[in-house]
């Protein structure tokens, strides 16, 4: 498997529902997708946002593990990953590529950048040695999810996703299939409401 932890320019700043291009990112923020989204990987995926900005965003899906265990991917980082131990989808764009996501145990950890307080992108080009004695968990992601500049306004503006913020736990959750439910219970007035939304609306 190729790995790389590159990620492209970021603009900085804080998040705002439906914001577009031009508003502050939502880099760090949470996409849950709506019942709007039905089919293939989005279908009740909860979205890490780690770019957005007037070129684009960049993020991973949180809660699709897969069958391919990562001491068989990249069984030099499977020293520190959390359970479920295996590589996740992180989207349909770069199968072939690899994404780290870990929590920092030191204020300095080589290459590594905050996304949600002490969790941020490792950098799978250094050696994992030099890397897992400052990151105490890690989970790895296959490929990505990727919007062209102004699209993911668009799919906001449309109301295929809510934008919540994210925590910590939600990165490196022990129970990623009910991962959607989880961070939609928590939110506030009607959003809640749609964790109890059957798949099949028919029987609603």
């Amino acid at each position: 498997m190729v790995t790389d932890g590159s990620i492209p320019h970021r603009n900085q700043g804080p998040g705002a529902e439906g914001a577009p291009v031009s508003s502050p990112s939502l880099r760090g923020r949470l996409l849950v997708a709506t019942p709007l989204l039905s089919d293939g990987i989005f279908d009740r995926s909860v979205v890490l946002l780690l770019e957005h900005g007037d070129e684009g965003a960049l993020g991973v899906v949180l809660n699709r593990p897969s069958e391919i265990e990562v001491v068989d991917a990249l069984p030099e980082w499977s020293g520190a990953v959390v359970e479920p131990a295996v590589m996740f989808v992180g989207g349909p764009v770069a199968l072939g590529g690899a994404l780290c996501l870990g929590r920092a145990t030191e204020a300095s950890v080589p290459s590594w950048e905050p996304v949600v307080d002490h969790v941020g992108i490792v950098d799978l080009h250094l050696p994992a040695g030099e890397v897992l004695n400052r990151v105490d968990a890690i989970r790895l992601f296959s490929g990505h999810a990727g919007w062209a500049p102004g699209q993911l306004e668009d799919e906001l503006e449309a109301r295929a996703w809510l934008v919540v913020d994210a925590r910590p736990g939600d990165v490196l959750s022990l129970e990623p299939q009910d991962l959607w439910r989880q961070v939609l219970r928590r939110q506030p007035g009607t959003a809640a409401w749609l964790a109890n939304h059957p798949r099949d609306a028919s029987l609603n």
